[in-house]
């Protein structure tokens, strides 16, 4: 039987993850996942583990009101409100995505700023200013948040295991930043879903994930392997054109609540 394993949200693009048991989803996938990013304060354009992995290290997680509660080892922790949808808005730059949103203020970025090293400012994303997935994927109302391209990915468990016998060394999940885990199939049958079920909520597989070198960052201690396991590995035996594929990427048609331990239905 397939199941939901494990469920994961990312508040702040790149920052540590949140487990959850329970999660409820939207237009841009699960209820505050990667809503709030760091962008460079002159540029806007937006920062990663991929140019920072400290961030790696940074722990943000969404409160009741929406907000974003801010800490790190040896930090102060901050409450970071909502800011309003239309106001105090910031030009910034994700991908090939440039945009206007919502900044989170003064105090936020001085704490952010502080902790990258750099002038920093700390942005959120409504609904309604999202960004449109991927032009060829999908469908032309499909919407993301910060996301790098999708709303949700979704990763195999044993694919995961199939990986780390090949490294061989057991790997961490965090590794891939997934936020659906399944159990039950085998290795890479995600590779050939098309639509699935968990819950009430369908959801379509739209496109595999490349990956980059985020993957070789530990992420308990944000360091970066120098054998660039396990990118070196997945670039050996899951090339494609676009780069080498681990996990797939979702997005979901409709809203409803997800919960670990739900089964899952491949509808196609």
């Amino acid at each position: 039987m397939l199941y939901l394993s494990a469920l994961y949200r990312y508040p702040l693009k790149s920052a540590k993850a949140e487990p959850l048991q329970q999660i409820s989803l939207d237009k841009l996938g699960l209820d505050g996942d990667r809503r709030w990013m760091l962008v460079d304060e002159a540029s806007g354009r937006f920062l990663t583990q991929r140019a920072e992995p400290g961030m790696s290290q940074l722990t943000a997680l969404w409160n009741a009101t929406g907000g974003l509660t801010l800490s790190a080892v040896g930090r102060a922790s901050l409450d970071v409100p909502l800011p309003g949808a239309d106001e105090a808005l910031r030009g910034v730059t994700i991908w090939r995505d440039s945009l206007r949103v919502p900044d989170a203020g003064d105090e936020a970025a001085a704490w952010v700023s502080e902790f990258i090293g750099k002038p920093t400012r700390l942005v959120q994303v409504p609904v309604a200013r999202a960004r449109t997935t991927e032009a060829g994927y999908g469908r032309d109302d499909d919407k993301v948040g910060f996301a790098d391209g999708y709303p949700l990915l979704l990763i195999g468990q044993a694919s995961l295991e199939d990986l780390s016998g090949r490294v061989g060394r057991s790997l961490e999940m965090l590794r891939f930043r997934p936020n659906l885990v399944i159990e039950g199939s085998g290795a890479f049958a995600e590779d050939s879903w098309k639509r699935i079920r968990i819950g009430d909520v369908e959801f379509r597989v739209v496109k595999p994930c490349s990956r980059c070198i985020l993957t070789t960052i530990d992420p308990q201690t944000g360091e970066r392997d120098a054998s660039r396991e396990p990118l070196a590995t997945l670039q050996k035996y899951r090339a494609q054109e676009g780069g080498a594929m681990f996990g797939q990427n979702l997005v979901n048609d409709g809203n409803g609540v997800l919960e670990v331990g739900m089964p899952v239905t491949v509808l196609e």
